[in-house]
Formats: structure tokens, sequence, C-alpha cells
């Protein structure tokens, strides 16, 4: 089993920043991609950005230029720095990973945590 524990959420100003946190941790023979998702209120969860185990990114068309996700291969860590933030960017920001525990990989999710941009 692999646990995904997310930080650095919480309330900012139009225009500030945020730096998101994601700390893998259990049994994980190999880590795979990693990721954020996001979930705004009644609308479906949607990708933002993710990180290849090659080093290779994806972002959303919606947060490019603005976002910026990295990962630490040694700690098992991804994180996500949001710069320019937008009231449109509110939602529960959920990670996301692929890794395998020993019975082949598997979709892992974070319990989510809540960013709020408004003034």
């Amino acid at each position: 089993q692999v646990q995904l524990v997310e930080s650095g959420g919480g309330l900012v100003q139009p225009g500030g920043s945020l730096r998101l946190s994601c700390a893998a941790s259990g049994s994980i023979f190999s880590m795979y991609h990693m990721g954020w998702y996001r979930q705004a209120p009644g609308k479906q969860r949607e990708l933002v950005a993710t990180c290849f185990s090659g080093g290779n990114t994806t972002y959303a068309h919606s947060v490019k230029g603005r976002f910026t996700i990295s990962r630490d291969n040694a700690r098992n860590t991804v994180y996500l720095q949001m710069n320019s933030l937008k009231p449109e960017d509110t939602a529960v920001y959920f990670c996301n990973c692929v890794a395998n525990s020993g019975l082949g990989p598997y979709n892992y999710w974070g319990q989510g945590t809540r960013v709020t941009v408004s003034s």
C-alpha cells in the first residue's frame, strides 16, 4: 500500500502564490508518474499537471505558464508551485501517483488539500 499526504493549501488573494507538497510513503518498489488533479465545487475532477518518472511534464492549458510541477524522486515527493493564482483556481487539489507496491502498478490518491483564491 502507498499513502499520499498533501500539504500547503490555504487561502490566498488573487495574484498570490502557494506551494503544494505531496509525500508518498509505504511499500514502494517503483514510482511511476506523480501529479495533481483538482475538483472545484460542482465540477468534475480535472488534471492539473503530471510529472513522469523521466522528468517530462504536462499541464492543463488553464495553468500553463503559472503552475510548475516538480518531484524529488529520492523522497517520493511531488510539488506544485502555483503563481498568479486566480479565483477560478479555487478547488480541492488531489495528489495522484501510479506506483508499484509489489502487486503491480496501481493508481493512488491523496485526501486532498483545499485552495481558496479570494480577496
